[in-house]
């Protein structure tokens, strides 16, 4: 069996919730004779959403989103599946990285699935005689889902896309523990320093940002969130954190984590601050959070290990991790989010496909929330294989609950 369909197989043994819909899709075909067109990480967790996706009737097109979160083995497996043809490669120039997308819209997709958004971006640029064929979409990350209400708020979203990543179960586990955990994995498996006793900086605090925070807070670092919003920077402080600005971060931080999928968070003003040694990584989609082009337009030198970057910067080394891509995916050995995590996202973009198949005509171009039976839906399926139950309402508790005029 070769490493990636073992890969597969091993992350399919942690995903219940993916399990049973894919037991669904398989006896009700909701995918028949249509074609889906996907744009996410590829690795075995994705090859498992891949998958469910094909036993309910797809014929699924497949590249990634990231040009360094390809896991190579597992494309090449993915390839062994019937009605699957995957594109995506590790390491890939920025022209192939659309070279392989176009491919994928080559496929005429009736549905997209995206994290990021660069698939739609494409489509909506470059091939605008496909968009007639494409009933709806699913959006998977944060970015995304800003760059596609800024396109709606324009009017310029021709079809309905559907923001997985803003619905509660993909907040609270996805972005919360997926990212916190699964960055901080990366961090120190591939710089194999402590993180107890550090400060840490984290840029943003978003759900990702907060998942970060509270993780790395369990590990003994000192924290330290900087903000642009009044609100969260005031939760921050809340919660127990140093509140301040990068510049004042700059200074003190041992290691830096954006999370706030803007550009140039850290850049020309901070890295003459930094402490020689300073670490720096990115948990946001892109890598523009960390103007890598003027460390490499002003380092005197550099220094490449496997997943780090040393710019010596007037003597003083700063290291960059997987080139400031999305450091839990890009670094060499990074996995990405938990098993167990991605089992709720993926079991979210299988049903809010699903969804788009049987209404995405009936609805306009824009952006849509995920239908709240969906979220729990998946909750429900968590808490079943989990052999947890919950109470419920009774008829008296739903009417009281529902009424307006009774009072102490």
């Amino acid at each position: 069996m070769s490493t990636g369909k073992l890969k597969i197989d091993w992350a399919a043994q942690y995903m219940p919730v993916l399990a049973s819909i894919k037991k669904q899709f398989e006896k009700d075909k909701p995918f028949k004779g249509m074609t889906i067109g996907m744009a996410l990480h590829v690795e075995a967790k994705t090859a498992n959403l891949v998958q469910t996706l094909a036993a309910g009737g797809a014929k699924v097109y497949i590249t990634g989103c990231n040009p360094l979160s390809t896991q190579d083995d597992v494309a090449a497996a993915l390839n062994e599946v019937k009605n699957v043809h995957c594109y995506a490669k590790r390491g890939c120039t920025v022209d192939e990285y659309y070279a392989a997308i176009e491919q994928v819209l080559d496929a005429a997709p009736s549905i997209t699935i995206d994290d990021g958004m660069d698939l739609i971006h494409y489509l909506h640029t470059k091939r605008r005689e496909l968009l007639k064929k494409v009933i709806g979409g699913c959006e998977e990350t944060t970015t995304g889902i800003h760059r596609l209400r800024a396109m709606a708020a324009e009017k310029k979203l021709e079809f309905p896309v559907v923001a997985v990543n803003d619905t509660p179960m993909k907040r609270f586990f996805d972005n919360v523990h997926g990212t916190g955990e699964s960055a901080l994995s990366s961090i120190m498996i591939t710089t194999n320093t402590l993180i107890a006793g550090k400060y840490l900086v984290v840029a943003g605090y978003g759900y990702c940002g907060r998942g970060l925070a509270q993780k790395a807070h369990g590990l003994g670092a000192k924290v330290v969130v900087t903000e642009v919003d009044p609100r969260r920077a005031l939760e921050a402080h809340m919660d127990g954190y140093h509140v301040m600005t990068m510049d004042q971060a700059a200074e003190i931080g041992d290691i830096f984590v954006t999370t706030t999928g803007n550009t140039s968070v850290i850049g020309k003003d901070h890295f003459g601050k930094l402490k020689a040694g300073a670490i720096l990584a990115n948990a946001g989609h892109f890598n523009v959070e960390i103007d890598i082009a003027w460390l490499a337009k002003h380092a005197d030198s550099t220094v490449e290990r496997d997943g780090i970057i040393t710019y010596i910067l007037k003597g003083k080394p700063v290291h960059v991790l997987a080139e400031g891509r999305l450091v839990n995916l890009a670094t060499p050995k990074g996995m990405g989010h938990p098993i167990e995590v991605m089992d709720l996202s993926f079991a979210l973009q299988a049903l809010c496909a699903r969804y788009i198949a049987e209404q995405g005509d009936s609805l306009k171009g824009g952006v849509y929330d995920v239908p709240q039976e969906i979220d729990e839906q998946v909750a429900r399926l968590k808490l079943a294989s989990l052999g947890l139950s919950i109470d419920e309402l009774s008829a008296a508790q739903k009417k009281y609950q529902c009424s307006w005029d009774i009072g102490t």
